[in-house]
């Protein structure tokens, strides 16, 4: 069932399946929506449980956040609506950027189990050129609030990281483009010790985005975590390969 509630003063959307003793909150990556987890959710409902699948603000139907968020204020939104939600254990899935949510929520919330696919959340290395391209367009920032101010200069530097940026900044709104630079560049790393819920990772091989060696990083880091990876697939393994990952993940929600 679609459900919309108001929380940390936006309106989310999210779905509710209503049915089942333990509760899966699902929350996708970015640039989706909730429907890009569905092959996960009739999993989870399959095992029995209810499912709570998410549309983070600025994506889906929920609204998009007036200030520049970042994984602490998107994480703060998941808190409450679990509590709106009486949701104490929950089990949390997290895909790409809704793994960074999943590691700061379960780092300091009694979680029952935790599932990061893909998952974002270790800040990527970085070549001596991509730097010296940041500190570049920082500088030239400066100039361009100076010269033109603040208003004037923005709506230049947009269009410009428009063209130079990612497909996902690109197809973003500028609110949104300014909040994914800002998240791409939190290390949740420190975070990952405190994980203290049994942990699944599961990954594909070929991911370019979330690298499988920082599956291996989360691995070693969160005390009770497993890493399965898939041969083959890339950022969307649970599109890669649907019937190994739905196994997976079944042995690990069991049936309720």
């Amino acid at each position: 069932m679609d459900r919309d509630t108001r929380l940390e003063g936006l309106n989310l959307h999210y779905t509710d399946s209503e049915k089942g003793e333990k509760t899966v909150v699902m929350m996708h990556g970015w640039g989706c929506n909730h429907t890009t987890l569905a092959s996960i959710e009739r999993v989870a409902l399959s095992c029995g449980y209810r499912v709570i699948n998410v549309d983070f603000p600025g994506f889906g139907d929920s609204q998009e956040p007036n200030d520049v968020w970042g994984v602490e204020e998107y994480t703060r939104q998941i808190e409450a609506l679990t509590k709106e939600l009486g949701i104490k254990t929950p089990i949390m899935l997290g895909h790409s950027f809704g793994g960074r949510v999943g590691i700061l929520y379960a780092s300091r919330n009694q979680v029952e189990k935790l599932i990061l696919v893909d998952a974002a959340g270790i800040k990527p290395k970085r070549s001596l050129k991509y730097y010296w391209k940041v500190y570049s367009f920082k500088a030239i920032k400066r100039l361009m609030y100076l010269f033109l101010g603040k208003e004037t200069a923005e709506k230049h530097l947009d269009a410009r990281r428009a063209k130079a940026g990612s497909s996902d900044y690109a197809n973003a709104s500028p609110m949104m483009r300014r909040i994914l630079s800002k998240v791409v560049n939190e290390d949740l790393t420190d975070k990952l010790q405190h994980i203290k819920a049994p942990t699944l990772l599961i990954w594909g091989e070929n991911d370019s985005a979330t690298p499988l060696y920082d599956a291996k990083k989360m691995e070693r880091l969160i005390p009770n975590a497993g890493l399965v990876s898939f041969p083959g697939c890339g950022h969307y393994s649970f599109l890669d390969n649907p019937m190994q990952f739905a196994a997976v993940l079944r042995s690990f929600l069991g049936n309720i």
